[in-house]
């Protein structure tokens, strides 16, 4: 069996947050332990970084960046592939308005863990809220959409009435000034932060080309390790892999910085289990010899090939 070194890292920053880790409350009064900056690189020419350890999703990972891709913001074109990630931010919208008549959902967070009657009835209700989303189209304008999120700033950035794709433009950079020091994609927009569902964890992009290959680096201000951060490392090794192929380069390496890099206090028996586990060979990445563009990509496009991971391993999301 090959050895999986790309995953060893992660492994290796769970085993640095269990031991250093500084407990901190946060905003979903779940509590954390965290480190405050910390890189991995992943080779992205040793595999495709899909952890194995647990099972992790891909068909929702490709979803979910096809769906910043395009430009969306609307939860309705992840409902229609089977994706339910953002569900509980455009929910959690929804509970809040005067429109919503259903029982009292307020303070998940806290009472779902602790309730399971509650957290039945929060399940029918949030299952309804999607529902509706798929079947009505002035419900699913109002309520699926979770304002000015990753597709918004990745495609259609706001500036004094003018609009940017940054994405469109980095791609046209890359082409013709590879040497470029601004191959940059920012989702960090400080005028539109409140009028997006949750503020970007994943701030800002950087590409660099050397010698024929493309890398990536992320900064992510604050990474949910358990949960969230197997899926952007996944996410944004899968968009290095699509610009690498339409700017005609192979692929280098994905980095990735974080700024708070946390485990949820209930995730700890969780993070034990993974950490028990050895790695398995990594993945490889198949994606359809005619993409020469990002712009109206479908999921058949992109398949992981190899995929044996261990077991999923279940978790709350903090929301």
């Amino acid at each position: 069996m090959t050895v999986n070194n790309n995953e060893w890292q992660y492994l290796n920053l769970l085993k640095e947050v269990l031991q250093h880790g500084q407990f901190k409350a946060d905003r979903t009064h779940t509590g954390t332990y965290s480190l405050f900056g910390y890189q991995m690189q992943f080779d992205l020419q040793a595999g495709f970084p899909l952890l194995t350890t647990k099972k992790v999703p891909f068909e929702l990972i490709k979803s979910e960046l096809l769906w910043f891709l395009s430009g969306d913001t609307n939860i309705k074109y992840l409902l229609e592939h089977q994706n339910h990630i953002w569900d509980e931010w455009a929910f959690q919208r929804f509970v809040q308005s005067s429109d919503y008549r259903g029982p009292d959902m307020t303070d998940f967070g806290r009472r779902s863990l602790e309730d399971a009657h509650f957290n039945k009835i929060y399940q029918q209700q949030k299952n309804l809220f999607c529902e509706q989303i798929l079947d009505d189209p002035q419900f699913a304008h109002k309520y699926g959409d979770l304002g000015n999120v990753y597709g918004k700033q990745w495609r259609h950035w706001q500036s004094n009435g003018k609009e940017i794709d940054q994405i469109q433009n980095v791609i046209d950079q890359i082409k013709i000034n590879p040497d470029s020091r601004r191959l940059i994609v920012s989702a960090w927009n400080p005028a539109e932060i409140e009028q997006m569902a949750l503020p970007p964890c994943h701030t800002l992009f950087q590409f660099y080309v050397n010698e024929g290959t493309l890398s990536c680096q992320l900064y992510q201000r604050s990474g949910d390790l358990f949960l969230g951060v197997p899926f952007n490392i996944a996410s944004y090794a899968l968009l290095t892999h699509l610009i690498a192929q339409v700017t005609g380069l192979k692929v280098g390496k994905f980095i990735h910085t974080l700024g708070d890099a946390h485990i949820y206090q209930n995730h700890l028996s969780q993070v034990k289990l993974q950490l028990q586990r050895t790695p398995r060979s990594a993945p490889h990445l198949w994606l359809d010899p005619q993409i020469t563009a990002v712009d109206n990509l479908s999921v058949e496009q992109i398949q992981m090939k190899d995929y044996h991971p261990a077991p999923s391993i279940k978790a709350p999301v903090a929301v």
